[in-house]
């Protein structure tokens, strides 16, 4: 069977191709990537996410690696407690939400699909460089030679070559005019471990960490950085940072639950991230190619939205093509994109509305949010 290749063996890459083996389809994912290693800090799987994954048998283990947060408690820098909102089982979800480190979820996900797909499925220094349709196949050039397919679904991301080749003309990453400060830290998990927290301050610094599993705790500390627009060929991704760049920001802070101190400088590695996103596309695919995950649809991690609206991709993605053949991703597509444009659309809304203080402010955020994603969580 000529299998449907899959550029990109991030989370929404493996996912596709584990989903569309359960359908019956050969997948074949190439990673640019000589040698993958679970890189990165912590993400959080909402519960839709979560049930994408229990449905492909992968439930258990991930529930073992990870932690459910009951709740989630905004504070001021001050420490006064604004507003409680639960999460999860706790809100009444027939899925938990989950918090875990993005690495080892990839690495959950690549050893499921060696196992399922076979050790070959998933092809290492074979970054996808561009591609050629023909009536019969397509051929994705790599950058280890050709391989033909019956398809190609590009999830390589939010710089995706795959999408670059199909939308040629200017698509800028769009700055929220926010700076990303990540890392993880082992210290013990705060509160009853089980809650994330939000930490808000006057001048519209933002602290969002939560407890990942492993001992780590995950931390994004958002700082003011410039003005909304096309992000800058200067701008800087993935950068080293220091505590020393952190710290200044978080000074005057004075929670008792947390220490600020320990929290930044007892983590290995810190980085910085532009806050961006980008406009949603007119279409997706053509032909024989479509796009998934960060490739499709980037936005702002405000939500948890990121990684979960990819794990949905997948299904949708797999569930179509079972029932429809290759007409199969013109549909997905139609279910997609306007679903994720609402979330894009979600995301911005609540970076702006990021400077509510009042509980009453941010019990109607949250009420507006999940709202406005609703539809996007039940494909």
């Amino acid at each position: 069977m000529t299998p449907v290749l899959i550029a990109g063996a991030g989370i929404g890459g493996l996912t596709t191709a584990l989903t569309l083996h359960a359908r019956g389809f050969d997948a074949l994912v190439l990673e640019r990537a000589h040698d993958l290693q679970p890189l990165g800090v912590g993400i959080n799987l909402l519960p839709h996410a979560v049930r994408e994954l229990t449905a492909l048998g992968l439930g258990e283990q991930l529930t073992a690696m990870a932690v459910a947060p009951s709740s989630i408690r905004f504070y001021t820098h001050r420490g006064e407690l604004l507003f409680t909102e639960p999460r999860g089982l706790s809100a009444g979800d027939a899925y938990p939400q989950l918090s875990v480190h993005r690495g080892r979820l990839q690495m959950m996900l690549l050893d499921a699909a060696r196992e399922r797909l076979g050790d070959d499925a998933v092809r290492t220094g074979s970054g996808v460089t561009g591609f050629r349709q023909h009536d019969d196949s397509i051929v994705a050039e790599t950058t280890a030679g050709p391989v033909a397919g019956a398809a190609l679904i590009g999830a390589d991301g939010i710089n995706s070559i795959v999408r670059a080749e199909l939308h040629p003309d200017p698509d800028p990453l769009l700055s929220s005019g926010i700076t990303m400060y990540r890392g993880a830290s082992g210290i013990t998990p705060f509160l009853d471990g089980h809650t994330m927290a939000i930490v808000k301050a006057d001048n519209g610094v933002d602290l969002i960490t939560y407890p990942i599993g492993g001992g780590q705790v995950n931390w994004v500390l958002q700082v003011p950085a410039g003005q909304p627009g096309p992000l800058r060929g200067d701008a800087k991704w993935n950068a080293p940072a220091t505590a020393d760049d952190v710290l200044p920001h978080v000074t005057d802070w004075n929670l008792d639950w947390l220490d600020m101190d320990a929290l930044i400088g007892q983590s290995p590695a810190l980085f910085s991230y532009p806050m961006v996103d980008k406009d949603p596309l007119p279409r997706w695919g053509a032909g024989r190619v479509t796009l998934l995950g960060d490739a499709a649809h980037p936005m702002y991690p405000v939500g948890a939205n990121g990684a979960s609206q990819s794990i949905v991709d997948a299904r949708v993605l797999a569930d179509e093509l079972a029932v429809h053949g290759l007409a199969g991703l013109r549909s997905y597509e139609q279910a997609r994109r306007a679903e994720t444009a609402d979330v894009i659309a979600a995301n911005r809304a609540m970076h702006v509305s990021g400077a509510s203080r009042t509980s009453a402010e941010l019990a109607s955020v949250a009420a507006r949010y999940r709202t406005d994603t609703a539809q996007s969580t039940r494909s």
